[in-house]
């Protein structure tokens, strides 16, 4: 990997670095038991801020493809991902969310028309048994409503994550643009169906506004700007490897905050999720080459360019 290419991959690995952290601050810092009103308070204000910096809005198609993005990456993603965090132990959802590489590879056959090479299957593979035995713990429950919404929030965000490649951006538009658009489509979907459901918001503490703006600021505005700077300049495949970081922070957090120790087996664990994520970084091949446009009776008429 190129000195260039690294510096992106380390600078997206901070989003689900970020996000590694969302399960210990919606336990510790954020409502109980609402989580279409964090999905909402997590993508509106920063969506708003965002557009507040880059002042422009999508055109023509991109009102659509802008929709569709915001759904997946946000409007979706988002609740379903706190479900699983009400639910789930945090080794069971991480566990979950690390197939995320692997169905991303699934998609890109039919939407990218690129074929992941064994390398990156095997790295797939070895991702997933690397974060089970890091964060997985025996007797961990397994709740059927949280684990269905985990499941389809990692697989919408992987079907996101292959379309905002496929798609790109238009042209003259930044990445603050792109995700602020993704953002507010989010949570024009995401703010009238919390108020239905759920109501209006309690009453806010200080702590509570603290949580918010964390993972407004920090986790959302800024950590999804690198998500798709990464996925822009890397490719799918490689920037949904780089979502393994994600547990491994969240141990790690443990042994720094509250004083754990890594087993044996979990430092195993340890160290396949992080060849994984390196293995992962290499762009994958093309499924089919592009047809050559020029008919075969055609070519073989013209004249052959000589160096």
């Amino acid at each position: 990997m190129d000195r260039k290419r690294a510096g992106i991959a380390a600078t997206a690995a901070l989003a689900p670095a970020a996000w590694g952290t969302t399960y210990l601050v919606t336990t510790q810092l954020l409502p109980e038991g609402r989580p279409l009103l964090l999905a909402a308070l997590r993508a509106l204000p920063a969506g708003l801020l965002l557009l507040l910096i880059g002042r422009k809005l999508p055109r023509g198609r991109w009102w659509g493809r802008a929709a569709v993005l915001g759904m997946l990456n946000i409007g979706l993603f988002f609740p379903l991902m706190f479900v699983g965090a009400y639910r789930l132990p945090g080794g069971v959802a991480a566990t979950i969310g690390a197939i995320q590489p692997l169905l991303v590879a699934g998609f890109s056959i039919g939407v990218l028309g690129v074929r992941p090479g064994r390398r990156a299957l095997l790295a797939g593979l070895a991702g997933v048994g690397g974060v089970a035995l890091l964060v997985l713990k025996s007797g961990a429950k397994l709740d059927g409503i949280g684990i269905a919404a985990m499941v389809a929030g990692v697989g919408l965000m992987a079907m996101g994550t292959v379309l905002t490649r496929r798609w790109g951006r238009p042209e003259g538009a930044t990445l603050l643009d792109l995700t602020a658009w993704q953002l507010l489509a989010g949570s024009a979907f995401l703010v009238p169906l919390a108020a239905l459901v759920e109501g209006a918001p309690p009453a806010m503490s200080a702590t509570n506004l603290a949580g918010f703006a964390y993972l407004g600021l920090f986790s959302t505005a800024l950590g999804y700007v690198l998500w798709f700077r990464g996925i822009e300049h890397l490719g799918a495949g490689p920037a949904s490897f780089l979502g393994l970081i994600n547990p491994v922070v969240a141990t790690v957090g443990g042994l720094v905050v509250l004083g754990q120790t890594l087993t044996p087996w979990q430092l195993l664990g340890l160290v396949l999720a992080l060849a994984a994520m390196l293995a992962g970084q290499a762009p994958a091949r093309r499924a089919t080459t592009t047809a050559d446009p020029v008919p075969t009776s055609t070519r073989a008429a013209q004249p052959v360019a000589r160096t």
